[in-house]
């Protein structure tokens, strides 16, 4: 195993929102892009954190194996993962010499070889569509919509099976159309499985007035619960 260390921003030790069954979600540091809706300000920089080794962070969630059962397991979230691509790709593979199931929360914005690598030891992709519309991307997320479209052909091609995820944001993708594209995406992506909408909330406005940074969908509603029955019910 490489001598390889990684930066690790928080740890749940059961979580059940991030991936099939009881995970270890393990939440690392850094972030390339500055998504006007992030929850998570303080993963930003790659710098800070807590430093493990691969098999120190496996060794933990081993102490929790117990209640993983067939479906759980460990999932790499951030932050952007995909930023320590060589350290998450040890810890997959030290997870999988150890029977646990691996999953990759990620916004799927790069694609080189240590990232195909680490893809090689995932069992299944958390792939956060933000919207489906460049001109939105490039104005709230900072990067091209053909970035994460292009990660998507990767994981089709590979037979990675996939979640869509995208968080639900009045006035930005709440409507019928960007509903449209979303399932139209799936169809045409047979490793997609699963379509998940998460409502947009601002609980992470306390972090932004620690760091004295803007929250700049500080004004963005929450979406309610009829709205989001509706929405998920066009899929």
């Amino acid at each position: 195993m490489k001598d390889v260390k990684g930066r690790v921003h928080s740890i749940q030790s059961m979580g059940t929102l991030d991936g099939p069954g009881v995970r270890f979600v393990v939440f690392l540091q850094g972030c390339c892009l500055r998504c006007k809706c992030c929850h998570n300000p303080d993963t930003w920089d790659i710098q800070s954190g807590v430093e493990y080794t691969p098999k120190q962070l496996v060794d933990k969630a081993l102490r929790f194996r117990e209640y993983f059962a067939e479906e759980g397991g460990i999932t790499l979230s951030g932050g952007e993962p995909l930023l320590q691509a060589e350290f998450a790709y040890e810890v997959f593979r030290l997870c999988h010499k150890n029977g646990i199931n691996t999953c990759l929360d990620t916004s799927g914005v790069r694609l080189d070889d240590d990232i195909k690598k680490l893809l090689l030891e995932t069992d299944r992709v958390l792939l956060d569509i933000k919207y489906t519309d460049d001109a939105l991307y490039e104005e709230n997320v900072g990067c091209s919509y053909k970035l994460p479209l292009a990660f998507l052909d990767y994981l089709d091609k590979q037979k990675i099976v996939t979640t869509i995820r995208q968080v639900i944001i009045p006035g930005y993708n709440d409507n019928k159309e960007n509903i449209d594209r979303l399932k139209n995406l799936a169809d045409s992506h047979k490793c997609v499985d699963k379509i998940e909408l998460l409502p947009f909330k601002k609980i992470c406005q306390t972090k932004y007035d620690n760091m004295n940074i803007e929250f700049p969908f500080a004004d963005v509603p929450t979406p309610d619960k009829k709205k989001m029955d509706e929405l998920n019910n066009m899929l």
